[in-house]
C-alpha cells in the first residue's frame, strides 16, 4: 500500500478544512541492517574499520576496537530501545519543527517504536509531509515500508464527505494490533473510533495455539488448562477494549475448538462430546469482558 493522497482527492493545495482529517501512518522502518538473523551466540554489526566499511560477526563476549560507526544489535531485546533513541532525533524532534514551520493546519502524531500514525487537518499537509519525511529518512539511510504506509481520509466527517463525493465508506487501518474503524454509537449516532483485534494477528495467534495444543494433547487437562488460562488472560488484558467483545468471543471459541480437536486426537476411542468438554475446561478458559474503559473515561480526572 504505497503512499497516496486520500481516495477521491486530487492532492493539490487547498484551504484547510477543519472537518477533514487525513492520517498518514508508516510501519516497520527499513533499517540499514538486515533483520533476518537471530541473536544467539553471536552479534552482527555493521562497522567502519580502518580497512573500510563492512559487516563483521563477533562472539558475544568479544572485545574489539572500532572507529565511530553505526552499530545495531539484530534480533536483540535492546533493539526497540535503540530505535526509540534514534527516532527521537531523526523523527520526533524533526516533526515538531516541521509542524511549527510548515504545517497549515493542526497535526497530531502517535509513535510506538517504529510504528507511527500522523493526523493532518489539511490534505495538502499530508502530501507535503510525505515528501519531506522520505527526504528526511534518506539522509540517515532509512526508508519507509511502502507496503504498510498510506494516506487515507479518516475522522468524524470522513463518512459524510465521502458519501457526498460518491465514494464508499472510510478506509480502515491497523495500528498496534487493532483495526481502527470510523463508526457511530447505537445510542445517539455520535462518532466513535471502533477498535477491533486485527484479523491477521488473531489468525496467527490461533494458529500458534492450535499447534501447541496439538503437541501437548497427551498432557493432563489441568496442566494444559493452567498454561492456556495464562495465555488467554494475557491476550484479553491487551485486546479487551470497548466494542471488541464479538471478535474476542470468536477468538475464545476458536481456542476451545482447537483444544477439543487436540483432545479427540488422543486415541481412536472415547470421543469427547462438546458438552462434556465445556464442563471440563470451564475453569481454564476465561470469559470475555471489557477490561479497558473508553479513552475519555481513562483520562478523566474528578
Amino acid at each position: 500500500m504505497p503512499f497516496a493522497t486520500a481516495p477521491g482527492q486530487s492532492g493539490s493545495a487547498r484551504k484547510p478544512d477543519a472537518r477533514s482529517t487525513f492520517y498518514v501512518f508508516g510501519s516497520s522502518l527499513h533499517l540499514p541492517v538486515s533483520g533476518s538473523d537471530r541473536l544467539k551466540d553471536k552479534i552482527h554489526i555493521d562497522v567502519s574499520t580502518a580497512s573500510g566499511p563492512g559487516r563483521q560477526t563477533l562472539p558475544r563476549n568479544a572485545q574489539a576496537q572500532f572507529y565511530p560507526a553505526v552499530c545495531s544489535i539484530v534480533g536483540g531485546v535492546f533493539s526497540p530501545l535503540l530505535a526509540n533513541i534514534y527516532l527521537h532525533y531523526v523523527f520526533d524532534l524533526w516533526l515538531q519543527r516541521w509542524r511549527r514551520r510548515d504545517a497549515k493546519g493542526d497535526v497530531i502524531v502517535v509513535r510506538y517504536a517504529d510504528d507511527s500514525v500522523v493526523g493532518f487537518e489539511a490534505e495538502a499537509d499530508a502530501s507535503r509531509f510525505l515528501e519531506a519525511l522520505k527526504a528526511r529518512f534518506a539522509q540517515f539511510g532509512l526508508s519507509l515500508n511502502e507496503q504498510k504506509t498510506r494516506v487515507l481520509q479518516f475522522g468524524r466527517y470522513a463518512a459524510s464527505q465521502r458519501k457526498r463525493a460518491g465514494l464508499g465508506r472510510p478506509q480502515t487501518f491497523d495500528f498496534l494490533g487493532f483495526t481502527h474503524i470510523c463508526a457511530t454509537k447505537r445510542s445517539n449516532g455520535g462518532f466513535i473510533v471502533k477498535r477491533l483485534t486485527s484479523s491477521k494477528r488473531m489468525r496467527a495467534t490461533l494458529k500458534a495455539l492450535r499447534q501447541t495444543l496439538y503437541r501437548r494433547r497427551h498432557e493432563p487437562i489441568a496442566v494444559v488448562g493452567t498454561w492456556l488460562r495464562r495465555v488467554m488472560q494475557g491476550y484479553f488484558n491487551y485486546h479487551a477494549v470497548p466494542g471488541n467483545n464479538l471478535r474476542l468471543s470468536r477468538f475464545r471459541s476458536g481456542v476451545c475448538r482447537a483444544w477439543l480437536h487436540a483432545l479427540r486426537r488422543r486415541g481412536q476411542y472415547g470421543r469427547m462430546p462438546w458438552a462434556r468438554f465445556l464442563r471440563r475446561v470451564a475453569p481454564y478458559v476465561p470469559s470475555v469482558r471489557v477490561l479497558h474503559p473508553y479513552p475519555t473515561q481513562r483520562f478523566f480526572a474528578s
